[in-house]
């Protein structure tokens, strides 16, 4: 399943990804005071550019169930902020100890190995900061309601039972055979988990009634799945200058890769499975019309899960 790169989604995506940026320098901390360098980090690595696949989505859910206002903003911004410090911590030497990453060098390569440790933790705790300020946007008591019920998706995907969670045992088994189940565990958390809590965030901000912000947890599910195979695929045939970073790590550091457990053909074939299953979750809602216009939408996550970067 390939998306019709059109003109008019090309623009109107380069236009969203614009806009995320402009968020994120309305919320990024100004540089200032004795502790100034932190923020320099912070900026530094969130800067660094990428697709934007979590705040961008984040967006077009909240829109499809009929959200019109600014009350999406600090969580899309809190959540590049999340994103951006679990790959400051991933880089780390005691990590995947990445020197390069999206064509330039990493935070801790730049700033050393202690500011490295505490950007990652500052852009962590300013996410939370950040999201939390749409309480100030809130201006009724139902959507604090739907403020409150976002932040505390935020805060799980991002923690023990979402990305943590997945990252640790993706560590705690580094060089080790993996099992298909805890492959999938892993996936699910560690890339799905963020996935997943941008859509249910952007549905439940929109005032989406629970079993349709289920369904959006689902697509994100899928769509995550299809995303790390394909990003495993990529570390096997991808171009470096166009990646931004060393392919054939995954084979370096030993690691257990969906290609390397069933092969290159099964990957390519699984990844247009959940693409498939993803778009059928997103028809069925479009059919029963809940939510609005969703060929955007449609194209930017089928974009996103076959690209070559």
């Amino acid at each position: 399943m390939k998306t019709v790169m059109t003109m008019d989604f090309k623009e109107q995506l380069q236009n969203e990804v614009l806009r995320v940026e402009e968020i994120l320098d309305e919320y990024l901390p100004a540089k200032e005071n004795f502790q100034k360098i932190i923020m320099e980090a912070m900026e530094y690595s969130v800067k660094a550019g990428g697709k934007r696949i979590r705040p961008i989505p984040m967006q077009e859910s909240f829109r499809m169930f009929g959200g019109v206002s600014k009350l999406v903003e600090p969580f899309m911004a809190g959540m590049e902020m999340l994103h951006t410090y679990s790959l400051v911590h991933d880089d780390l030497p005691a990590m995947d100890n990445d020197e390069y990453r999206r064509g330039r060098k990493t935070t801790h390569v730049v700033y050393g190995e202690a500011v490295g440790i505490l950007a990652g933790d500052a852009l962590l705790n300013y996410a939370y900061e950040t999201a939390a300020r749409a309480f100030d946007m809130a201006d009724s008591e139902e959507m604090c309601q739907r403020v409150s019920k976002a932040l505390r998706i935020f805060m799980k995907k991002a923690g023990i039972y979402g990305m943590i969670g997945g990252q640790t045992v993706d560590v705690m088994n580094e060089g080790k055979p993996v099992e298909q189940d805890m492959l999938d565990f892993i996936f699910r958390l560690k890339t799905g988990a963020l996935l997943e809590a941008s859509l249910m965030i952007g549905a439940t901000l929109a005032g989406a009634d629970e079993t349709k912000v289920l369904v959006m947890e689902q697509i994100g599910s899928k769509v995550g799945l299809a995303f790390q195979i394909q990003d495993d695929i990529l570390d096997v045939v991808g171009d470096e200058k166009v990646l931004g970073k060393p392919v054939l790590s995954d084979e370096k550091n030993r690691k257990t890769t969906y290609v390397s457990l069933h092969g290159m053909k099964q990957a390519q074939e699984d990844v247009e499975g959940y693409t498939k299953e993803a778009m059928l979750l997103l028809s069925n809602l479009k059919n029963s019309q809940a939510v609005c216009n969703t060929e955007f939408f449609e194209n930017l996550l089928v974009m996103l899960i076959h690209r070559n970067k």
